[in-house]
C-alpha cells in the first residue's frame, strides 16, 4: 500500500475525477473489503496517512461496563472499561478505540477483493459524475452524431461520454435521420435506468429547445440584455415566442429577428421551416393577448372567469384562427388563458368554429326551404 496518495492522483488524473472522491472511494473499499475478509460484525475505519502516504486500517471497539458479559462474550467490537483504561487512562464507558490492522496480512484474496471493490466502486463514482453532469444540462442543446435508428425510428446519438436518445414522437414531423448525421437537439430529461444505466432522452419538439436555439444565435438573450418570458410550439409548423428587453435602447423582437430576419430564419431552418412569431411580452394580460394573437389587428380584450374575450372585426377572424385554428391554439397556449372570439355577427370558439347569433333565423330558413321534401 506504498505511495497510495500517488495511485489516487494517477487514477483522479485519468479518469476525471476529483482527487477528494477518490480518496473516500479508496477508503471506503478497504472498509468494505475488511468486513468481507474478517467479518460483517465488526466495524472498521480507514485513513491516508498524509505523511507516510499510506492507507490504514483500523478495528473499532466500544467501551462498556466490566459486568455487561453478554456483550463481551458474543461480540468482538466491545471491550471493558478496566482493559480499555490499560489503553487509555481517560477513556470512559462508551467510548470508542480503535486498533490498526496491518494491511500486509491481508492476503492475496484480501488484495483481489479490494481491487474489486475499488473497481466497482471507481465506475459508480464516474457513473454519478457523469449523470449529475447531464442533469444539469437538462433544457441545453447539445450535439451529438447518429450511431443507430431502430426499427421504430427511434434515434441513437453520441454525445461525449453518453448515447442519448431521440424517440421518435421527440423529432420533428418529416424528418429521417441517417447513421453519421449530426443532429442539434435539447435534453428532455435524464434518469438512471436499472438495466441501460445512465438514460438520456433528447428532444427536438420541445419549448425549451426552440428556446435554447434562441439563446445560442442571439448575443443579446445570451448576454441577458432581453430574456425569454415563454414559447409554444406546434413542432415544424408554427411556434410563438415572448420576449422583454431590460435595456432601453434595445428592440426585444428586433434583435431576436435580426437584420433582413437573418437570426431567426436560422433557427427556422434548423426546425424544419417552422414560422416563428416574436412577441414583445406585457404583464397586462389584455394587451399580451392582442400581441398575441398577431397577424390578426384586435379590437378589444377582456378578462371574465379565466377566459379571455376577444372581440374583433370579420376581416380578421380568420388571421386570429389561423390555418387548422393553429394561431389561437398557440396563443392560448403561451398566455396560459382559454380564449373566445367575438365578432358582429357571432361567436368564434378555439376550434375556430362559429357560433351564429342568426342561428335561430337560419334554421326557419332551411325549414321553410326543405319543408315540402
Amino acid at each position: 500500500m506504498e505511495k497510495i496518495v500517488d495511485i489516487i492522483e494517477s487514477i483522479a488524473h485519468e479518469k476525471g475525477l476529483d482527487i477528494k472522491e477518490v480518496r473516500s472511494t479508496v477508503t471506503m473499499a478497504l472498509v468494505k473489503t475488511a468486513k468481507k475478509i474478517y467479518g460483517q460484525d465488526f466495524e472498521y475505519d480507514a485513513e491516508i496517512d498524509p505523511v507516510s502516504k499510506t492507507l490504514k486500517l483500523y478495528q473499532k471497539v466500544t467501551v462498556v461496563d466490566k459486568n455487561d458479559e453478554r456483550l463481551l462474550e458474543k461480540n468482538e467490537n466491545f471491550i471493558a472499561l478496566k482493559e480499555a483504561k490499560e489503553i487509555d487512562p481517560q477513556v470512559e464507558i462508551g467510548d470508542e478505540l480503535t486498533y490498526e490492522l496491518p494491511l500486509d496480512n491481508l492476503g492475496r484474496t484480501a488484495a483481489a477483493t479490494l481491487q474489486k471493490e475499488l473497481e466497482y466502486h471507481i465506475q459508480r463514482l464516474l457513473e454519478n459524475n457523469i449523470f449529475e453532469k447531464y442533469k444539469n444540462m437538462v433544457n441545453k442543446t447539445v450535439f451529438g452524431t447518429v450511431v443507430r435508428v431502430d426499427n421504430e425510428e427511434n434515434t441513437y446519438i453520441e454525445i461525449d461520454e453518453v448515447r442519448a436518445i431521440l424517440p421518435r414522437k421527440n423529432r420533428i414531423k418529416g424528418e429521417k435521420f441517417k447513421v453519421g448525421n449530426v443532429v442539434k437537439s435539447v435534453i428532455r430529461k435524464v434518469f438512471i435506468d436499472k438495466t441501460q444505466g445512465i438514460y438520456v432522452e433528447l428532444s427536438r419538439t420541445s419549448p425549451k429547445f426552440l428556446e435554447s436555439l434562441l439563446e445560442l444565435e442571439v448575443p443579446e438573450i445570451k448576454d441577458g440584455l432581453v430574456i425569454i418570458n415563454g414559447s409554444a410550439r406546434i413542432p415544424g409548423e408554427r411556434a410563438k415566442v415572448s420576449l422583454t428587453s431590460l435595456h432601453p435602447n434595445i428592440d426585444a423582437v428586433g434583435a431576436t429577428v435580426g437584420t433582413k430576419g437573418v437570426r431567426i430564419n436560422s433557427i427556422s431552418k434548423e426546425l424544419n421551416g417552422e414560422n416563428i412569431d416574436c412577441i414583445e411580452y406585457s404583464n397586462i394580460p389584455e394587451i399580451f393577448i392582442a400581441r398575441a394573437l398577431s397577424p390578426a389587428m384586435i379590437t378589444s380584450v377582456k378578462i371574465k372567469d379565466g377566459k379571455a374575450i376577444v372581440t374583433l372585426s370579420a376581416d380578421q377572424k380568420s388571421k386570429a384562427i389561423g390555418k387548422n385554428g393553429i394561431n389561437i391554439r398557440l396563443t392560448s397556449m403561451l398566455t396560459g388563458m382559454d380564449i373566445e372570439l367575438v365578432e358582429i355577427g357571432g361567436t368564434t370558439a378555439m376550434d375556430g368554429s362559429t357560433i351564429s347569433d342568426d342561428a335561430p333565423k337560419n334554421q326557419n330558413a332551411l325549414k321553410n326551404l326543405f319543408g315540402g321534401l
